[in-house]
């Protein structure tokens, strides 16, 4: 694959995108399909702990989160489901996507606030009518394996919780049930339907509109915090922190953008994700490579070039059918991880959460399938080089899932094959036709940031 930095047009950026809501039909089919996977696995009660950072799975069933709280939702095997929440999350059981009766859990509260209604744990579990003889199906966010069984009594949910939990479960069972939900083998919340697309399409679009507009606002003399502000979106909440960071990173242990002013030939990093997708850049504040630092002037050659050529040769390989482990050889071999220091996986699956799990393992034996999204996501790290970043997000889908979202939702139709067309006939990446870019700037990486339309591209 022969990839050159070249003059090109930039994107279509689209502006004043509406939010898709999640229906009630779609949340419905949720529901449903985790009861049978409850019934697959003979699991009779189903527990998922949320708070604010690990809400996702929660969020999945009841439509919110936590916020700054703990939660649990309780789904029994016959559709009876119960909320277990603290003080300030009381008012919102009724707002729930799925039905659920409410129980007042004052633990889940923050310090020193009232604890009316304290009782012993096993209390809250009799009013949720959780039985001591029930096989438990514990949710937290992590899978520590793919499939469930193996692993099986290792949970990332809060000590007193579990404890209590095994204390009150004295002639059943309590395993970890999160593969049900994330296994890139069979997990529920890797498939979307078109509504999800739709739906996350919104924030995923946000991710690239925002990167784009703070890539056209990188100068030397600015601050990293006055190009973080092109980065917040509609008010939305972020699934990562924000990043704008020029030069040295973590001064002072700071991880968020700093009033540090960008100088001419620092590295820069600009990260920024909202439900659905998260767009990413990495390179040098130049205009051309002659410009580049005394020590990194291979960086394009040496790094660059070659990291944009595997990323390319990923959006050129996915497809339905594909079998993770064909992926993460393909990538390999075109972008060693020896001589590129990558050794997370190449991509992952997105939604709710920046990462919820990943097919692209060495041994992995999960299957591509239409109806799920992706951060086509490297990470190389070659020392004495700043990195190299494009991540960006991507769905794949079949001919009829395409076809729902064009009937159903023509705008984000439009603007998927708007973005197709850019990657196709501008920057010559061959896509297969399954594959559908979620954000404005998939493949639109320009690496030397003071120059604002040198991009890499595919020579055709």
């Amino acid at each position: 694959m022969n990839i050159q930095l070249s003059k090109v047009t930039s994107p279509k950026i689209h502006t004043n995108i509406q939010s898709v809501i999640l229906t009630d039909e779609t949340l419905a089919k949720r529901h449903k399909n985790f009861l049978e996977k409850m019934k697959q696995y003979q699991i009779d009660t189903a527990i998922i702990y949320a708070d604010r950072e690990h809400g996702a799975n929660f969020e999945y069933f009841t439509g919110f989160i936590p916020r700054f709280e703990e939660a649990c939702l309780v789904l029994h095997d016959n559709g009876e489901s119960y909320l277990l929440l603290g003080n300030e999350n009381l008012k919102l059981a009724s707002k729930s996507r799925v039905k659920a009766d409410s129980i007042h859990v004052p633990y889940f509260s923050l310090p020193n606030q009232p604890m009316i209604n304290e009782k012993e744990f096993a209390r809250y579990f009799e009013e949720a009518n959780i039985s001591p003889d029930s096989k438990i199906g514990l949710i937290g966010w992590k899978l520590f394996t793919s499939t469930v069984y193996e692993n099986g009594d290792l949970f990332d949910i809060p000590y007193y919780f579990v404890n209590e939990l095994k204390k009150y479960v004295t002639q059943g069972k309590v395993i970890n049930f999160s593969p049900a939900l994330l296994s890139p083998i069979d997990g529920i919340r890797t498939l979307y339907n078109a509504n999800e697309i739709a739906h996350y399409e919104y924030g995923a679009s946000l991710a690239g509109a925002g990167l784009y507009q703070a890539l056209q606002n990188i100068e030397v003399g600015k601050t990293e915090k006055e190009i973080a502000s092109f980065l917040a979106m509609d008010g939305q909440p972020n699934t990562v922190t924000t990043i704008t960071a020029t030069g040295d990173r973590f001064t002072n242990a700071i991880i968020y953008p700093r009033d540090k002013k960008v100088d001419f030939q620092d590295n820069f990093t600009l990260t920024v994700g909202y439900k659905g997708g998260l767009s990413s850049r990495v390179g040098y504040i130049v205009e051309e490579p002659g410009q580049l630092p005394n020590e990194q002037k291979d960086y394009i050659e040496r790094l660059a070039k070659p990291y944009f050529t595997a990323y390319a040769t990923w959006l050129e390989t996915i497809k339905i059918g594909l079998v993770g482990k064909d992926m993460y050889a393909r990538i390999e071999n075109i972008f060693p991880k020896e001589d590129y220091g990558w050794w997370l996986n190449p991509g992952h699956f997105t939604g709710d959460e920046e990462w919820l799990s990943s097919p692209f393992t060495e041994d992995s034996s999960a299957i591509i399938k239409s109806g799920q999204l992706f951060q086509v996501d490297i990470i190389p790290s070659v020392p004495g080089y700043a990195g190299a970043s494009c991540e960006e997000p991507i769905a794949i889908a079949d001919e009829a899932l395409q076809s729902e979202l064009k009937d159903n939702y023509p705008e984000v139709w439009k603007r998927i094959q708007t973005r197709r067309k850019y990657l196709k006939e501008v920057l010559n990446i061959n896509i297969a036709d399954e594959v559908l870019p979620l954000s404005d700037t998939v493949a639109f990486y320009t690496p030397l940031l003071l120059n604002k339309t040198l991009a890499f591209q595919k020579q055709s």
